[in-house]
């Protein structure tokens, strides 16, 4: 059973199509974060000593190096995507590596590595980012010593945080044109959010076949069933008093 879920969110919340957190730090070294709901991808920026490891923690955990929250870290020729096994163990690398480095530069001694990687990882040790959360956990460390081998990081070396925010970028979309569709694409349950008054969904195949209309609630959240959808693309025709609206979603 494929279902259609719509989470319709009242003007004044406000969504920007992208957000950042806070940057934190910790002597020399620094992560952020950016969340684009666009594209459904996450861009990390880390920097920190270009002659040594460096790696950042991310997610929902209660503290640095946690078992089973998901790392990433530089090992001297790429980005690697990780799992953590506890305090004092090195974290084990993920079968897949699902981060895209787009930039890796240095100056000064200093690195600066940008990696992206979609929202929703197929890996499902992975964390997956919530574009409409608050905040994030970030954790930054790098090595003691110039070494690209995974050891104790000192003391001072490392920073965690539980609850970074985020802060809203670019221009907010207050018509219908901005409501954003998300995971997509997905198994079949999409969540949909407007900052404008969202009538009826109706949706059809991408040859124009009609499949089924949906009266839209916009006091809360409303979830949709749509029974037999198979796999493959449709369109959502979103309406409301003055506008009409067309969306793409695939189901897999």
């Amino acid at each position: 059973m494929k279902k259609i879920t719509l989470v319709l969110l009242l003007p004044l919340l406000g969504i920007a199509q992208s957000k950042i957190t806070n940057t934190i730090s910790v002597t020399g070294a620094s992560a952020n974060i950016l969340l684009n709901n666009d594209t459904q991808t996450a861009t990390l920026t880390l920097v920190g000593p270009s002659d040594r490891w460096m790696a950042c923690q991310f997610g929902t955990f209660s503290g640095g190096m946690e078992a089973g929250s998901d790392v990433v870290y530089y090992n001297g020729t790429t980005l690697v995507d990780a799992t953590h096994n506890g305090i004092g163990v090195a974290p084990s690398p993920d079968a897949q590596n699902n981060w895209t480095v787009t930039s890796n530069t240095v100056s000064s001694g200093v690195r600066t590595l940008v990696a992206t990687r979609v929202f929703n990882s197929p890996d499902a040790s992975d964390f997956d980012f919530d574009y409409f959360a608050n905040t994030i956990g970030i954790a930054v460390a790098h090595g003691n010593s110039a070494s690209f081998s995974l050891a104790y990081h000192g003391s001072g070396n490392r920073i965690v945080d539980t609850s970074v925010p985020f802060n809203n970028l670019g221009v907010e979309d207050f018509t219908l044109q901005g409501a954003t569709i998300y995971p997509n694409p997905s198994n079949g349950n999409f969540s949909i959010h407007s900052k404008t008054t969202l009538k009826q969904i109706s949706v059809y195949t991408l040859t124009g076949g009609f499949i089924k209309t949906i009266k839209a609630d916009t006091e809360n959240a409303s979830q949709i069933k749509v029974d037999g959808l198979s796999t493959g693309v449709y369109l959502l025709e979103l309406l409301n008093d003055s506008q009409k609206v067309w969306k793409k979603v695939i189901v897999e």
